[in-house]
């Protein structure tokens, strides 16, 4: 049923980067997180629109997150011989159908059900995503093409969301999913025509999951990995309540420190891009100790505000490109295994994400907002020494 054979990666993989393809998966992944938090933007639009509660019209995203929670790391073992080329249109189809849903239907419960595909496709998604960059680039280049689908990610954040949120302001809230659905269809057809076939890296098993963690320092990476996203998350998801401790503040202010943070990721993904092929394994404990030390600006300095600026974007400029940092550690290290690394590294995200959101706010509404970015700064630096010594391990190993 199954194989564990490795892929030949060497053999496959094109002798430079098709940049072609790499940009349409950049559009996909631009048009996918777009989707996935424009409803932040649009709460109270939607809210009143459909005749609910604020916190109602929140599970949007929350359905999202845990969708992608149970597709990223089961996707492989449903689909092991399907070409991902194909995965992906389909992911780009499920996605435009969601929108499409989203902006013409009144129910809540159709809605939610549709953004549950959106959160399978993309988990999709970022689960194949270390395979289709092998494919589209060579091999000592990998996490240069998987900067292409991080960079998507940036650009959402500081350009897909605000617009969608701009068009719902002038226009309507339901005229955003609509243009968005329409754009991620026509994303859709471009994969299936510019993209190359992207047979499967190997026929995926949870055996083949649990193998994978086996390896020689993979557990204590992938546990790292979880403590960083974890401790980002604990820390940025009241990061508004951070900042609001600034003296004398204005929302204005807030708004341009928080726009610092998505400059700073989308400046991170390339500049890190350019160089992760060579320094993963430095930038996998240097970046999330700079986060920590971030955060602690913000935390012990707010009455200085430039250093606090400066945080922010130092903060978003590492943590933004974090999803280059280990997709590029699984490309190098178990390149016999990237859809099982790539759905275990997906599989830590929304792990993290979900603990975050069901902890943090009781946290934050226990003991305050210090005491969350403190609990967010020491995971950081756990996460930090944790892939320090995965990484030392399987030094020693090879």
């Amino acid at each position: 049923m199954t194989t564990t054979a490795p892929v030949p990666t060497s053999l496959s993989a094109p002798p430079s980067m098709r940049y072609g393809g790499l940009i349409v998966v950049m559009l996909l992944s631009f048009l996918l997180v777009t989707a996935e938090f424009l409803p932040n933007g649009v709460l109270t639009e939607m809210a009143a629109s459909l005749g609910i509660t604020p916190g109602q019209a929140g599970q949007t995203v929350t359905v999202t997150a845990l969708a992608g929670l149970l597709v990223a790391p089961t996707v492989g073992l449903l689909l092991p011989r399907l070409d991902r080329r194909t995965l992906l249109v389909l992911a780009a189809a499920a996605a435009a159908l969601s929108s499409l849903v989203v902006a013409i239907v009144p129910s809540l419960v159709a809605i939610l059900i549709a953004r549950f595909l959106l959160g399978a496709a993309i988990s999709s998604f970022w689960s194949m995503s270390i395979t289709v960059a092998a494919r589209l680039s060579s091999p000592e280049r990998i996490g240069r093409a998987v900067m292409f689908g991080s960079a998507g990610l940036s650009l959402a954040t500081v350009a897909g969301v605000p617009l969608g949120v701009a068009l719902s302001e002038a226009l309507d809230w339901r005229l955003a999913f609509l243009l968005v659905a329409v754009a991620t269809a026509t994303v859709g057809i471009a994969v299936r025509v510019v993209l190359p076939p992207v047979p499967a890296a190997a026929a995926s098993s949870l055996g083949i999951l649990v193998d994978t963690l086996r390896r020689r320092g993979v557990a204590g990476g992938m546990v790292g990995h979880v403590l960083v996203v974890l401790g980002h998350f604990l820390a940025y998801t009241y990061v508004r309540l951070s900042l609001e401790r600034i003296p004398d503040v204005e929302a204005g202010t807030i708004v341009l420190l928080l726009a610092l943070f998505g400059v700073g990721g989308f400046v991170g993904n390339i500049l890190v891009g350019i160089i992760v092929d060579r320094a993963f394994a430095r930038l996998a404990v240097v970046g999330p100790l700079v986060i920590a030390l971030a955060v602690a600006t913000v935390v012990l300095l707010p009455s200085a505000v430039g250093a606090v600026a400066a945080a922010v974007l130092v903060w978003g400029f590492f943590f933004s490109s974090w999803l280059i940092i280990v997709n590029t550690w699984v490309g190098h290290r178990m390149p016999d295994r990237l859809e099982a690394g790539g759905s275990l590294i997906v599989t830590g995200f929304q792990l993290a994400i979900t603990i975050a959101a069901g902890l943090g706010g009781l946290l934050v509404d226990a003991a305050g907002v210090v005491t969350v970015d403190a609990i967010g700064i020491l995971l950081l630096v756990i996460g930090a020494v944790l892939f320090g010594l995965s990484l030392r391990r399987r030094s020693l190993a090879g």
